[in-house]
């Protein structure tokens, strides 16, 4: 086990690199004290370099608790922050210096995991890439994301999203007529040594499959061997997905979406946004799968195209874009159908 030196004072590192470069596997997985801190001249953000901050803003957090007590109050804190120090660091400096009991969700703090989104003045925003410094002469509130159940301060219920995202089948639906079948290993050894057995493993080969494992096929199984095997796409083909596949279900769409106070079954911009993306995958045969979930009352047609989604993404993903091709293809498929009824 390697040894660590003694403690830095300073800035709080959690789940990163220190500055030495060393990684602290106590925040390796996003974890955080439940205590306050032991230090009270914490600099927040890489910009304090040691010295403390003499800046303060107003922080106002929204507080909820599971039994309801509480529920729709509003601590208000003075936090210290410099140029560097993002919305998730103050609150994490709120949660070691005032309030051990402030909840809030947060992973990654480089914009990846999606974890960290909150209201901060109405306008939906990833905490780690929110910085203070714009806020220096209003003050913020920062409030759980709109359109979901909140369970605690600022953690909402995600179960709703995951069970709609579940409904468009997100993941790569091969075509059966290529799709490589999975067959029963012989008895007795592989390769050279399969042909030579007998029994129920003789005259098997082993073919390679396109994940390199080894993958035993008969004469009659199509087997994946050599430069052809795979799915292969033109640089176009994946730039017709590319887009898309950025998101990271961090659920601000859905915070920013008007649509969803009054259709609040309404699938919502990240899933139809990530169904188009695997219709759009040159790989994937599960297009007419989709269209049943999106051309339904509650699937793609409640947008009526505000552009809120595409607006806060903080990807760069166009869910507005999404929805639109959603009901184009929507459209299309339920004219083909009038012509050739699906089998």
């Amino acid at each position: 086990m390697p040894l660590r030196g003694p403690p830095r004072r300073g800035r709080h590192h959690r789940g990163g690199a220190r500055p030495g470069g060393r990684r602290d596997p106590r925040r390796a997985r996003g974890c955080c004290r439940e205590g306050p801190g032991d230090d009270d001249d914490v600099v927040l953000g890489e910009g304090g370099r040691g010295r403390v901050s003499e800046q303060t803003v107003r922080l106002e957090v929204a507080r909820t608790s599971p039994d309801g007590a509480g529920t729709g109050r509003r601590d208000v804190f003075d936090v210290p922050y410099d140029d560097r120090t993002s919305v998730l660091d103050a609150l994490q400096w709120v949660k070691d210096h005032a309030d051990p009991t402030l909840t809030f969700r947060w992973s990654c703090k480089m914009a990846v995991c999606g974890s960290c989104g909150v209201m901060v003045n109405g306008r939906p925003v990833l905490g780690c890439e929110t910085f203070m410094r714009g806020y220096r002469t209003s003050g913020l509130v920062v409030e759980p994301l709109a359109h979901a159940e909140v369970l605690r301060d600022l953690v909402v219920d995600t179960d709703t999203f995951l069970g709609k995202l579940a409904t468009v089948q997100p993941w790569l639906v091969p075509d059966g007529a290529t799709r490589l079948p999975l067959v029963d290993p012989p008895s007795a050894g592989l390769g050279a040594e399969a042909g030579a057995g007998a029994g129920a493993g003789a005259g098997v080969e082993v073919g390679e499959d396109v994940d390199g494992s080894r993958t035993p096929a008969g004469d009659d199984v199509l087997r994946a061997v050599g430069p052809a095997s795979g799915h292969r796409q033109t640089p176009g083909e994946l730039a017709a997905f590319k887009g898309f596949a950025e998101c990271i279900d961090c659920m601000l769409c859905y915070a920013a979406c008007p649509q969803l106070d009054v259709a609040p079954d309404f699938l919502g911009p990240a899933v139809v946004a990530t169904a188009r993306r695997w219709d759009e995958d040159s790989r994937d045969a599960g297009e007419l799968d989709r269209a049943d979930v999106l051309d339904t009352e509650f699937g793609a047609w409640p947008c009526i195209q505000i552009g809120a989604c595409t607006q806060v993404c903080p990807k760069g993903v166009d869910p507005a874009r999404a929805l639109r091709d959603a009901q184009r293809v929507a459209t299309d498929t339920w004219e083909l159908r009038q012509i050739q009824p699906r089998p």
